[in-house]
C-alpha cells in the first residue's frame, strides 16, 4: 500500500516536468512570467515564468482582459517589444529610416519578422514614408507605431508585418 502511494506521489510530482519536455516555451506567450523571462531558454526560466504566472494569477486575468501580451481571440501579441524598442530608439530610428540603413532599422526589421526577400522593400517603404512614420519631431511612440502600421499596411507584400507593430 505504501509503495502505491509513493508511485502516485511521484507521478503527480513528475507531471510538471513532463510538460516542460513538450516544447521550447510551455508557459505561453503572455502574462508577466512570459514577459519577465522572454528570450531565455531552458527549464529554469520556464518554471520561473510559469510560477510567476500561477502565483499572481495574472495570465488568466491577462487572457480574459486582453492585457500583458494576451488577446481574447487566442492570438498572441508581441507588440510590446516593438513599442519598447521604438520608445528607446526614436532618434536613432529616425536617422536610420532617413538614410535607409543602420543598426536600429535592421533591428526593427528583425523585431517585425521581415523576411530577407522583403527587406529591401521594407527599407524603401520606410525611407520613402519617413514623414508619415515620424509626423513630428517629438512624435510619441504610439504615433510612430501608427504611422509605421499605416505605411506597411498600404503595401500588399509588407502588410503582413503590421501584426507585430
Amino acid at each position: 500500500m505504501k509503495t502505491r502511494h509513493c508511485l502516485v506521489a511521484l507521478t503527480i510530482a513528475a507531471l510538471p516536468f513532463s510538460a516542460l519536455a513538450a516544447g521550447e516555451n510551455n508557459i505561453g506567450s503572455c502574462g508577466w512570467g512570459s514577459k519577465v523571462f522572454a528570450g531565455q531558454s531552458g527549464i529554469a526560466p520556464q518554471v520561473l515564468g510559469a510560477t510567476t504566472n500561477g502565483t499572481f494569477g495574472n495570465q488568466t486575468f491577462a487572457i480574459t482582459s486582453g492585457t500583458s501580451g494576451c488577446t481574447q481571440d487566442g492570438a498572441v501579441s508581441t507588440t510590446w517589444q516593438t513599442a519598447a524598442f521604438i520608445d528607446g530608439n526614436k532618434e536613432k530610428l529616425a536617422r536610420d529610416l532617413s538614410r535607409g540603413n543602420g543598426e536600429s532599422l535592421d533591428s526593427l526589421a528583425q523585431l517585425l519578422g521581415v523576411e530577407e526577400q522583403d527587406k529591401a522593400r521594407f527599407v524603401q517603404a520606410t525611407r520613402d514614408n519617413i514623414d508619415r512614420i515620424f509626423p513630428t519631431a517629438d512624435a510619441s511612440t504610439d504615433d510612430i507605431r501608427a504611422g509605421l502600421r499605416a505605411v506597411l499596411g498600404s503595401d500588399a507584400k509588407l502588410g503582413a508585418y503590421t501584426a507585430r507593430i
